[in-house]
């Protein structure tokens, strides 16, 4: 075993995406979360997963910036993403195009992630790092999921949580 690096990198990469094509078309809706490193974070999460738009709202902070380009490693360059101020308007606009809305946030209703299924237009929306989702967001959502805790801690970094639904998504399409 040796550990794959340039060209043979590049064709692993190549050949298991052409393999396996994504399945679900997704969008990741940012609203206002606050740190740049986390906005970081989420765009190289975005790019790896193959989200195909990342929509940042509220207070969230916008490309350039130097902690998003430093963190998401210029993934903002080359994935698409648009900032519109008010989530509600994003949501909209999305519900047009055949997303359902599903926020990633602890609710009376939420179901645990791996329990939704999610339909093949999702839209995941994450909230403030402090706050979460607002109600308002949330009264317009389709669903709410939840990741369970096992720990002394409630809840997982915003970007950390993106990820593990995200690659859920991304896994259970080939299973």
């Amino acid at each position: 075993m040796r550990p794959l690096i340039g060209t043979d990198l590049k064709r692993f990469v190549r050949d298991f995406r052409r393999a396996n094509p994504p399945a679900h078309d997704l969008v990741a809706l940012l609203q206002s979360v606050e740190y740049p490193a986390n906005v970081g974070s989420i765009f190289r999460l975005a790019d790896g997963a193959g989200v195909s738009e990342l929509v940042l709202t509220g207070i969230t902070p916008t490309p350039p910036n130097a902690t998003i380009d430093k963190v998401g490693r210029y993934k903002s360059l080359r994935l698409p993403w648009r900032y519109e101020a008010d989530p509600l308007i994003a949501i909209a606009d999305l519900r047009t195009q055949g997303y359902a809305i599903v926020a990633i946030e602890l609710t009376d209703d939420a179901v645990p992630y791996y329990r939704y299924p999610f339909p093949s237009k999702s839209c995941l929306v994450v909230g403030h790092e402090d706050h979460g989702v607002t109600k308002t967001t949330l009264g317009v959502c389709d669903a709410a999921v939840f990741i369970p805790m096992y720990g002394k801690g409630l809840s997982l970094n915003v970007h950390v949580a993106l990820a593990v639904i995200l690659y859920h998504i991304r896994q259970s399409q080939n299973t």
